[in-house]
């Protein structure tokens, strides 16, 4: 627009221009003096006004040109101003664009000054914990140290004690060299016909003297500890069949995979996917004692027949081992380089653990040394374990479906037999130790003679599922009955004289997991997927 109105205002000043200097000449023309006009100069005025009527011409022509060219800038002007419109609602558009992504960097910086302020809490929590580790760590040095100088004093006063014993021997058979010295002297003088059997008679009770005290040794000395009385050794009640849920305990979060009763107790051990593991009474429910420490979901557990230990099988590829009494874990047992999902202790010596993973290796524990002192290796996963009566022999179930037994001295296999026809989910052994119930992904529950590895009796039922390949079964104490769960909640109770299902129990709304029977003959407890446990009597 400016262009148009520069240019329409030179063409003004042009034509005015030429105008003014026509002027004179249309003055000139315009006055009556025909004398004075010429004919040479009416020529010249001719000649001049064909110009100027030329140049009128195409000034007009100039002046339409300039008006063309205003309307197309007036177009291009109306598409421009149209243009600027939508590039301002654009601007408008971005503008409140930019506004939110401010906000949102606000309400973006909001959180990280939050995020930031809760890290330095956490590492201020964190180098708490590590100076509390410190420090506990310097106690536990400490303590070792002093268990160390307590061991040391400990076998000294042991050879001093034996020394002393080797003494008061010493003198013994010097008062009894004295003695029969002193008899046969006696018996030499003496005319009496019954001292040669008095002498006897006195001879065979020093015997049986000698022969109790050393009975009586053997059977104090079990483990290398001396033990005063037989406390702790187990007995057995008849089993009832249970009917009735007397408990039922939300006892962890996302699945309890194991649970056991401590010997001749009725207290229970329960580990689950929350990676705890719990102590309960089952008379109220109510929960006595939390184990923490493992770092991964607990896929099995045994107990030490003492009760003073309890060793868990865990997904992050070790095993742990808690004192019950202090709550704190006494070994981290590393080897397994996958899921740890079988442990069994001996039942002879409480120094002696067993494990299984899916590395395809069966490890042998030490306790009291807390490392492994032996390795099996076998082509196929083994899902289940459990040592014999007498402690020298380890059952195993496999993937494959193969029950195995191998010697715990030399690590060979002793003997093996297909026991399902898919993967073994569990092994209990009975009390007598002569006879081992097995189940499997089959849903067969196959109960086997330990000393042939022949099956005595097979228990199946109709909508008996068996849930996952760490299913565990379990026999009554008096091995009379037997005791599985089912994918659809179900526990299942089957006689073992007959092979048919006495009692079904309902009460689980998801998979059952694991059954565990009281050695005291009651109560039965079940767990299942939903970390719940049912206390049946």
């Amino acid at each position: 627009m400016e262009a148009i109105k520069h240019a329409l205002k030179a063409l003004r000043k042009r034509h005015l221009l030429e105008d003014g200097a026509h002027s004179p000449a249309f003055i000139a023309l315009s006055r009556p003096i025909v004398s004075q006009i010429t004919e040479a100069w009416l020529l010249d005025l001719c000649i001049r006004g064909s110009e100027w009527k030329e140049k009128a011409e195409n000034l007009e022509v100039e002046l339409q040109q300039c008006y063309k060219a205003q309307s197309r800038l007036s177009e291009q002007l109306v598409v421009e101003v149209a243009e600027s419109r939508a590039s301002k609602a654009l601007v408008q558009e971005k503008e409140s664009m930019i506004s939110e992504l401010q906000n949102e960097l606000s309400q973006a910086r909001d959180e990280c000054s939050r995020l930031a302020e809760l890290l330095e809490e956490k590492t201020k929590a964190l180098e708490l914990l590590i100076s509390e580790h410190q420090e506990v760590k310097g106690q536990l040095e400490a303590t070792t140290l002093r268990a160390d100088n307590v061991e040391a004093e400990n076998k000294i006063l042991i050879d001093r004690w034996m020394l002393e014993k080797m003494k008061d021997a010493e003198r013994l058979n010097e008062d009894l060299a004295q003695k029969s010295f002193k008899l046969k002297r006696f018996e030499s003088r003496s005319s009496i016909p019954d001292l040669p059997r008095a002498n006897a008679i006195y001879e065979d009770m020093l015997d049986r003297l000698k022969g109790s005290n050393i009975q009586l040794l053997a059977r104090q000395q079990v483990d290398g500890v001396v033990r005063q009385s037989e406390e702790g050794a187990e007995y057995y009640v008849e089993s009832t069949i249970p009917t009735i849920c007397k408990q039922r305990i939300p006892a962890h979060e996302g699945g309890c995979a194991s649970i056991l009763f401590e010997y001749n107790s009725g207290k229970l051990v329960s580990g689950g996917q929350d990676k705890a593991v719990k102590m309960w009474d089952t008379n109220t429910g109510s929960l006595t004692r939390t184990l923490y420490g493992s770092l991964g979901t607990v896929l099995d557990m045994c107990i030490t027949h003492d009760n003073k230990s309890v060793i868990a099988a865990s997904s992050a590829n070790n095993l742990y081992v808690w004192d019950v009494s202090s709550g704190r874990v006494r070994h981290t047992l590393t080897g397994h380089v996958d899921k740890v999902c079988a442990v069994d202790v001996s039942k002879v010596s409480n120094r002696n653990v067993v494990s299984a993973a899916y590395d395809r290796t069966i490890k042998v524990w030490d306790l009291q040394k807390g490392y492994c002192v032996n390795t099996l290796i076998f082509h196929s996963n083994c899902n289940a374990l459990c040592f014999s009566m007498d402690g020298q022999t380890i059952c195993s179930g496999h993937v494959d479906g193969n029950l195995r037994l191998w010697d715990i001295q030399t690590g060979k296999l002793l003997s093996e037999v297909a026991a399902h026809s898919f993967a073994v989910t569990s092994l209990s052994l009975s009390r007598s130790g002569n006879v081992i119930l097995s189940s499997g992904r089959d849903n067969l529950h196959n109960l086997f003679d330990m000393r042939t590895l022949e099956i005595c009796a097979t228990l199946r039922g109709n909508g008996n599922r068996v849930a996952s390949n760490w299913s565990r079964s379990c026999l009554s104490p008096d091995d009379g009955y037997v005791a599985g769960g089912s994918a659809d909640g179900s526990v299942h109770i089957w006689s073992v004289t007959n092979a048919k299902i006495v009692s079904t129990l309902k009460e689980h709304t998801s998979p059952v997991l694991c059954c565990s029977w009281s050695n005291l003959g009651k109560p039965l407890a079940t767990s299942d997927k939903n970390g719940n446990i049912c206390v049946w009597s």
